[in-house]
């Protein structure tokens, strides 16, 4: 069974096998097809329309299966390497661990937002931003610009209190925990973290830095707290609701995916 640890308990072993199982997703074509899909779908997802993997319901089941697809093409590389989280609720600066040159390096400099140190900076050769937004093929950040600060873990357990899954009109105007942890409503959850990030974390391209895939292991985290505090409380909408994903409903891209499969998380992994 997979088991997704802290970033902060991991090994310095585990974390040369994790950058270089990313390294080779890089390389080998396959990172970048999942650039291609996020962005696609942050473009797509709209208030008004056909929404799935942004702004609706189904966000937290399509990115469960996201990162469950990415784990396994991390794995297709070395069966040693899972997704880690990111509790940013804790490790809140620039100065945390998972910002080392030995794991995901740093902040971008001041003049263009370019990462200089670690495995994912422009000057060593292995990280290429092709999916672009713009003109520039180096990872950008700007950890805590602008005086963001990070979530809190009263902040979060405030949206874990909440009781029901999601509400009309299904969108970011809706009430619910799901709205609430994905950021358009109230404190702020996922959304403030890719702007803390800054850089490609906060486009559509947002992929292209790893601690994507480490900000959205905690999200889905806070996702399995939320469902053992409240098992009677299921996703919602049922049914029958147009322009979103209802629970036994396909999610695009996949073709044998619905809500209601992503609902038990420990079939495919759990959380240390």
């Amino acid at each position: 069974m997979t088991v997704r640890k802290n970033q902060a308990r991991l090994t310095a072993e585990e974390k040369r096998r994790l950058v270089a199982a990313l390294v080779e997703l890089k390389r080998d074509g396959r990172y970048d097809a999942f650039v291609t899909t996020h962005n696609a779908f942050i473009m797509s997802d709209t208030d008004s329309g056909d929404r799935v993997g942004h702004r609706s319901p189904s966000f937290l089941p399509w990115h469960r299966r996201f990162l469950l697809q990415f784990e396994q093409a991390l794995q297709s590389v070395d069966a040693t390497v899972t997704l880690p989280y990111w509790d940013w609720t804790a490790d809140r600066t620039a100065a945390s661990s998972l910002w080392a040159a030995d794991f995901l390096g740093g902040t971008g400099r001041s003049r263009d937002g370019q990462v200089m140190d670690g495995a994912f900076a422009q000057g060593g050769g292995r990280w290429p931003i092709s999916v672009r937004v713009d003109g520039r093929g180096y990872l950008r950040r700007n950890l805590g610009g602008n005086g963001l600060q990070l979530p809190t873990r009263a902040e979060a357990d405030s949206v874990l209190a909440m009781a029901t899954y999601d509400t009309a009109p299904w969108n970011s105007a809706s009430d619910g925990f799901r709205n609430h942890l994905e950021g358009w409503r109230g404190v702020n959850l996922h959304n403030r973290v890719h702007v803390w990030v800054g850089g490609q974390m906060s486009t559509g391209v947002s992929p292209n830095d790893p601690v994507f895939w480490l900000h959205h292991a905690f999200v889905d985290k806070l996702w399995a707290d939320w469902q053992a505090r409240h098992p009677g409380s299921p996703y919602l909408p049922g049914g029958g609701t147009p322009d979103v994903v209802d629970l036994r409903e396909t999610m695009r891209p996949w073709n044998d995916v619905t809500p209601a499969d992503m609902l038990d998380h420990t079939r495919h992994y759990t959380y240390a």
